[in-house]
């Protein structure tokens, strides 16, 4: 199997060539070669440039084609105009990949798409223009237009802003915090977020990766390169752009960037709002910092710093720790009954370290208490350094505990503040920011639980629903239709599981008479027109009709107050259905649209009149499964109105996760849904019903062969189970893997001969550790597949064979892996898992499928052959073959 990325010697070069480099004082050419060369580069270095013969005591060649040996990566400081001509050279001379630190400037979009064709036809990858470079410190590689010196570390920076870079690597000089990449964007025409995320996730020098974005070009890869890191790898991500500066709200977040922050909570991406986060979290990361829930208790010798921190924890949504009766009986004890203690807990004053010592042991015993911000301002009782090494003392002494610090003042506490910074303690300044660190990084072991969540359509009773939802549409396009009746649009809604109303259409008052018997008293007579949004503002609703002259009376009422209010309006008649007596509903609202960016999203909130603007609502990607849902709604400004109030009994919130998860099918299955707005959805202790619903759909369905082509996201494929007879009557089901497969898959690995497991992994391997089964389970399937075939023994699933493949280093290509369990291994089940991921891989658009077997492994090469693969020698060892199937072109 090849290991290395196809962006390897981008990141990694043997040698490297600056076109620009310079004797011109203060000239980016100079300021690049000069980084190289005293950071002591560990390839070959070459100067280009054809005005000198020399650069900085070392040889200046011409042309590129005058090095005389193709080189893996050039740095181009040239002028603009140059620009194609030097990637032309590149091309002639065989350089790999080019970082143009130069700048195309305003209205440059021709040239960047001149330059990237020549590339492109060249063979060579671009990163930028406008880019301030790549720095590699653990390779000598400082190919960056700074004067700053950037020290080696385990955290990596991408970033498009190249004066981003900089603010951050000025930072960290003078934080001691060191970098294992750092790389500047910029334009993003060819190489792109996905790309560097990738290498840097299965880079060993990394540990945490810094993100800085201004824009997204690719929503489906950015996502899923950012959900495969994030996987193993804290990600910690500002963006810019939050507001919109058209909003009616002063202040007020656009609806994009409310979007952004639910494509990032569902990739486990920990987002921070500015630059001081983002340095905090960088250096909390760093020194080891791991609050892992979010929740906080807060020590302090002051009311006022105390309630601060409070209230900005509110603000974030982050709980105060309900304390125990032990804890505060033994708190009560320490301070004498001399205060009421509480959450925060003021120790006065007068605290002295010996009461802060006390009062956070105690806290540590309380197993309610995860995170301790411990607060401190200058009191004259107070000794900070003295507090400062209690806190010392204690974060070692208690390793369950998380401890942040808040030193508030200047002089008199810079001694103390000092001796936590060299202990690797978080202290700040103020209570605010101490508490948006621990909010920022525990936000990433929350985020870790959505991205174990895999969604989409598992049954065949779903898959058959979504059939007949794709033949409804379609006949509805065929009519070049686009915005659906409220009697077809419950029909769309009833055929993917969500319970309805039912609906009934009359064109005349006659007609309603008669549908209104049928109906049976009382009803709910609505006007019927595609161009009316809110039915009830235009006046077109009537409740509780209860006889034929009501309904009569109703018709035209309606049918007037329309008319005379929007007279452009199509009205087809009026819908009517039964009158639903739910005293005990909340009336919400759920709404899928479409983003720019990230395509369909879910949005969920209270139903009417009163909510349409977004900050009163919360937003999730589609698919949805239950989990997803439940977090949907706790994230809802509506979930405190499901539970039981007063005499209101609480609501059945798993209804109501079965209908977002049915809304969230519908918008994955059905691409051609534009807008889907259900109110109001109603929810009550019985359970949820849809009493109205609208649905937009647009004229054909999105070009290209994937069908989850419109989402950001890949479903869970559930197209691709399927099931077969062995010769004895036993069916083994092939399915995609889930995270929840562990244990089976840990199970089939131990079942697996030492023969079976060498020729799987072409190396000893005695056991799968965690993170071995959490990569096999934990898969993106935009980007990789894993097949399973199950058989059922005694009412459990067993795992009896798997294959599975991922993209290969020239991202064009896949790789495949294949093991079958011994006693299976002659029922044909290998051919057909391998047939099935063939045509997996042939369907997502892949070159070509590739492997390498073990040159003894016979019947594996029989079974490569009777699939059509080449089998070729191996390029680098005797004992291997490597076999290909070429599945396009």
């Amino acid at each position: 199997m090849l290991t290395s990325h196809h962006l390897s010697s981008l990141f990694e070069p043997d040698s490297v060539a600056v076109v620009g480099a310079s004797e011109q004082p203060h000239s980016a050419g100079r300021v690049i070669f000069k980084n190289l060369l005293d950071a002591g580069f560990h390839g070959h270095l070459y100067a280009v440039n054809p005005k000198h013969e020399t650069v900085l005591g070392q040889t200046c060649h011409h042309a590129l084609e005058d090095i005389g040996r193709p080189v893996d990566t050039a740095v181009i400081a040239a002028p603009a105009r140059t620009l194609n001509a030097i990637i032309q050279q590149c091309g002639r001379s065989g350089v790999r990949n080019a970082v143009i630190v130069t700048s195309v400037g305003e209205g440059g979009g021709q040239l960047e798409r001149r330059i990237l064709e020549t590339a492109r036809h060249a063979g060579v990858r671009l990163l930028g223009p406008g880019s301030l470079g790549i720095v590699r410190p653990d390779r000598g590689l400082n190919a960056a237009l700074t004067k700053i010196a950037v020290g080696g570390g385990d955290l990596a920076l991408v970033s498009q802003s190249g004066a981003m870079c900089s603010v951050v690597l000025d930072w960290a000089e003078a934080n001691h915090v060191g970098f294992s990449a750092v790389v500047s964007l910029s334009s993003t025409i060819d190489v792109d977020f996905g790309e560097v995320l990738d290498y840097l996730a299965h880079d060993d020098r990394t540990r945490y990766i810094l993100l800085y974005v201004d824009h997204i070009r690719n929503a489906r890869h950015f996502m899923s390169a950012l959900r495969s890191a994030a996987r193993v790898k804290p990600l910690i991500l500002l963006k810019a752009g939050r507001h919109d500066r058209g909003s009616e709200v002063a202040g007020s977040a656009s609806l994009s960037d409310v979007v952004f922050d639910a494509a990032m909570r569902r990739a486990g991406v920990v987002r921070v709002q500015n630059i001081g986060q983002l340095f905090f979290a960088a250096k909390a990361l760093a020194s080891g910092f791991r609050p892992r829930v979010d929740r906080v208790a807060i020590v302090t010798n002051g009311g006022g710093p105390g309630t601060m921190a409070a209230d900005r924890a509110l603000d974030l949504g982050t709980p105060l720790v309900e304390l125990s009766a032990e804890t505060v009986a033994a708190l009560d004890r320490l301070s004498g009954a001399t205060r009421r203690c509480s959450n925060p807990l003021d120790l006065g004053g007068e605290a002295d370290a010996e009461r802060y010592r006390e009062a956070i042991r105690i806290l540590a015993k309380d197993p309610a208490v995860d995170n301790l911000l411990v607060i401190l301002s200058p009191h004259a009782m107070t000794d900070p350094v003295d507090v400062a090494r209690a806190v010392i003392e204690l974060a070692a002494e208690t390793r369950g505990l998380t401890l942040c610090c808040c030193w508030m003042g200047g002089g008199q506490v810079a001694e103390a503040r000092k001796l936590l910074e060299q202990a690797e303690v978080p202290v700040f300044r103020t209570p605010e920011t101490a508490v948006e660190l621990l909010h920022n990084i525990s936000g990433f072991y929350r985020g870790q639980a959505l991205l174990l969540q895999t969604a989409g359509q598992t049954g065949s009773a779903g898959q058959a629903g979504s059939g007949g939802a794709r033949m409804l549409v379609e006949t509805l396009l065929g009519q070049r239709r686009s915005a659906l009746s409220a009697m077809e649009s419950k029909a769309l809604l009833r055929s993917f599981g969500m319970p309805v109303t039912q609906t009934m259409v009359a064109r005349d008052a006659t007609e309603a008479m008669f549908v209104a018997e049928q109906v049976g008293f009382p009803v709910v007579m609505k006007i019927d027109s595609p161009d009316l949004v809110h039915k009830a503002a235009a006046g077109g609703i009537r409740l509780n009709l209860v006889g034929t002259e009501a309904v009569w009376n109703a018709f035209h009422d309606i049918v007037g107050t329309v008319r005379a209010r929007y007279p452009e309006a199509q009205i087809n008649g009026v819908s009517i259905e039964s009158y639903l007596h739910r005293p005990n509903g909340r009336e919400l609202r759920i709404r899928v649209f479409r983003d720019a960016v990230f395509g369909p999203v879910i949005s969920l909130g209270a139903g009417g009149l009163t909510s349409d603007h977004f900050s009163n609502q919360a937003f999730a990607l589609p698919p949805l499964n239950k989990v997803l849902a439940r977090d949907l709604i706790d994230s809802a400004p509506v979930a405190r109105l499901l539970d039981r109030y007063h005499d209101l009994p609480a609501a059945d919130r798993g209804a109501l996760e079965a209908a977002i998860v049915s809304v969230s099918d519908l918008a994955s299955e059905l691409p051609w849904v534009r807008e889907l707005e259900v109110d109001p959805l109603i929810v009550d202790e019985a359970g949820a019903i849809v009493v109205d619903a609208r649905v937009v759909i647009d004229q054909g369905p999105p070009a290209g062969g994937d069908r989850y082509a419109h989402m950001a996201i890949h479903p869970y494929p559930a197209n691709l189970i399927h099931e077969f007879k062995l010769a004895d009557g036993r069916r083994v089901r092939i399915r995609p893997v889930r995270p929840e497969d562990a244990a089976p898959v840990q199970a089939f690995f131990d079942g697996l001969s030492r023969e079976a497991r060498y020729y799987r992994f072409m190396e000893e391997i005695d056991e799968l550790s965690p993170t071995m089964v959490a990569r096999f389970t934990q898969i993106d399937y935009d980007r990789e597949m894993a097949l399973l075939a199950i058989i059922a023994e005694g009412g459990i699933d067993k795992v009896i064979g798997s294959a599975r493949y991922a993209l290969a280093p020239d991202g064009e290509s896949v790789e495949f892996a294949l093991a079958v369990a011994d006693e299976w291994q002659r029922y044909g089940i290998g051919r057909r898992l391998m047939g099935a991921l063939i045509d997996c891989a042939r369907g997502k658009g892949w070159r070509s499928m590739e492997g390498d077997v073990l040159a003894s492994n016979a019947k594996m090469l029989r079974m490569m052959q009777a699939l059509a693969f080449k089998i070729l020698p191996h390029p680098e060892q005797s004992t291997l073959k490597h076999v290909v199937k070429r599945l396009r072109g």
